[in-house]
Formats: C-alpha cells, sequence, structure tokens
C-alpha cells in the first residue's frame, strides 16, 4: 500500500497538461525594452497565462546586430514554440522567413501590409498577426513641435539607422514637412553607438541646434548616451517615446509603446486558447503622447510656449 500511495504523486504530475513555450525575439537587449516587456506579460496574464507558472518564455536577443536575428529566428522555430512574439518590422521579417506555420505575433512602427507582412489588417491571412503603432509616420509632427518650440530655425538635423527598414517613409515624410515649412533637413547615419558620437559631432561641426531622433530600437538602448550627447551640446531634440523624455529628454512624440506590447500579449494569449493569427485582425495602437520634460528645458534656458504645454500629455518638472 506504501508503494501505491507514493506512486501517486509521480501518476498525477505525469497528467498535468505541459506548460506551453512561446519565442519573444527583438532587436534590441532585454534591458533596453525592459518596461514594454513587462507591458506584454501584463497582456497575456489578462488571458490566464503567467510567466514561470503556467507559461514558459524564450527570449532571443539580437542586441541592436541585426545580422543575427535569422540564426536567432531559426532557433526558435527548431525550438517548436507555440507562439512567436517579434518585437519590430526587421524581426518579424527573419520570423516570417524562418516558418510559415508557427504563430507569429509582431509589433512595429510600420505598415504591416504595405511591409508584405499580411494580406491586409481586418484579414492578415497566413500565420501572422499583431499591432501597428504607426511610429514612423509621426515624425513629421516632430518637425512641427520643433517649428512651434523655435520657429527661426532653417536647418534641422534626423538621427536614422540606415540598417531599418523604417527609415524611408520617415525621411520621406520629414521631407515633405521640412518643404511646407521652409526648413532643411540633415540626415545623420547611426546604426551603433560609436554611430552615434559620430552624428553629434558632425551635428556641432556644422552648428544644427535642433535634432529629431527618428524610430528605431538602436536608439532605445541608446537613450541615455543619446539624452546625455543632445544636454551637453545644447541641441533641443524630439525623441519618438516617453523613455527618452523620464531620463532627460526635452520633448518625446509618439505612440504609447507600452500600450502596443500589452495588445500584443492579449493576441498571444488568445492565440494560446486556440484562436488563429489569421482570423485576428491587425490592431493599431492609437494612443499617441506628446511628454515635455520641463527640467530639462530650463537647463537649456529654453521657454515652452503655453500653447505647447497645455497640449502636453505629462509635463515633468
Amino acid at each position: 500500500m506504501v508503494g501505491a500511495a507514493a506512486a501517486w504523486p509521480l501518476a498525477a504530475q505525469a497528467q498535468q497538461p505541459a506548460v506551453p513555450v512561446i519565442g519573444f525575439i527583438s532587436t534590441a537587449s532585454a534591458k533596453a525594452i525592459a518596461s514594454n516587456v513587462a507591458a506584454f506579460l501584463q497582456g497575456v496574464k489578462d488571458f490566464g497565462f503567467v510567466e514561470g507558472q503556467n507559461l514558459a518564455i524564450e527570449y532571443r536577443w539580437a542586441e541592436d546586430h541585426y545580422d543575427r536575428l535569422p540564426a536567432l529566428a531559426a532557433e526558435l522555430v527548431r525550438r517548436r514554440v507555440a507562439v512567436i512574439v517579434a518585437s519590430t518590422s526587421v524581426a518579424t521579417r527573419a520570423i516570417k522567413a524562418a516558418t510559415a506555420t508557427i504563430p507569429i505575433v509582431f509589433t512595429t512602427a510600420e505598415d504591416p501590409v504595405a511591409a508584405g507582412l499580411v494580406a491586409s489588417l481586418n484579414q492578415p491571412g497566413g500565420n501572422l498577426t499583431g499591432v501597428t503603432f504607426i511610429g514612423a509616420t509621426l515624425r513629421a509632427k516632430n518637425l512641427e513641435l520643433l517649428h512651434e518650440l523655435v520657429p527661426a530655425l532653417a536647418m534641422v538635423g534626423v538621427l536614422v539607422n540606415p540598417n531599418n527598414p523604417n527609415t524611408k517613409p520617415q525621411l520621406r515624410d520629414l521631407q515633405a514637412a521640412a518643404s511646407k515649412l521652409g526648413k532643411t533637413i540633415h540626415v545623420l547615419n547611426a546604426g551603433t553607438e560609436g554611430d552615434i558620437d559620430t552624428a553629434f559631432a558632425a551635428l556641432v561641426q556644422q552648428q544644427i541646434g535642433a535634432l529629431i531622433v527618428g524610430t528605431d530600437p538602436v536608439f532605445t538602448g541608446r537613450r541615455d548616451q543619446l539624452v546625455a550627447l543632445a544636454a551637453r551640446h545644447q541641441v533641443r531634440t524630439v525623441y519618438f517615446s516617453r523613455d527618452f523624455a523620464e531620463v532627460g529628454g526635452l520633448m518625446s512624440y509618439g505612440a504609447n509603446l507600452a500600450d502596443a506590447f500589452r495588445l500584443a500579449g492579449t493576441y498571444t494569449g488568445r492565440i494560446l486558447k486556440g484562436e488563429k493569427p489569421a482570423d485576428l485582425p491587425v490592431q493599431q495602437a492609437t494612443k499617441i503622447e506628446l511628454i515635455v520634460n520641463l527640467k530639462t528645458a530650463k537647463t537649456l534656458g529654453i521657454a515652452i510656449p503655453p500653447s505647447l504645454l497645455a497640449r502636453a500629455d505629462e509635463v515633468i518638472e
């Protein structure tokens, strides 16, 4: 009888359902998008899945090296995970090329239809769906904010990553906005930490006092470096997410990325419960926010127009 009793726990354990395993692939580092991952986990939790309890996650970080993505994607496919979450359009392309069967949930600043990720927003088809936060199309608004802040500015620098497919649409929209406002755009390319230092050196040499930081995960991971350089050289800078304003950046205007990642988490939860990506319309994160760091403005000796402050979703003092 003792032997039979001892066997019960083993039998019960054997009958427990296996914990689902999902993959999470990003061009960035774990530290760079920690707050976004936390929002994603909250979205998954809303559907009853908690990492470490009834859900396991295989993370793959490219650490800003885009050329690592194909190998990382292949690893997750070999792992036969239940769902793969791709946190950028570049990562999504890599995982899409690696599998046509494993469900994929993406977050992207691109138009996913124009990028060829899905057939349409309402009926994505195939094994992909996700969230777009229209980040690439908002940079023209950043130029308008700089114009409102300093109307006399004739030239504005734009920092972009030439390796990011979002760069072309960002620059196209910015050039169109610059023409309307009578301003000149000076493009600065940076794909690495060293490139950022070089770009700022060029900015200072050419006496360009204003900068727009383009949407890119590399810049998110280097936000402390970017904000410090902007402060050192007194460059009036507008960023694409609140992460920069929170660490001392002058202004940020863009989508609430935490909201986009939370939505991606809810889709992951729904797929784990049996829904198919083809039946889940691509969602558009609509929370756009303007953050002004008044403390930084005072340090730079900049007076923020009352009309701009009145429109800010948050003022950091």
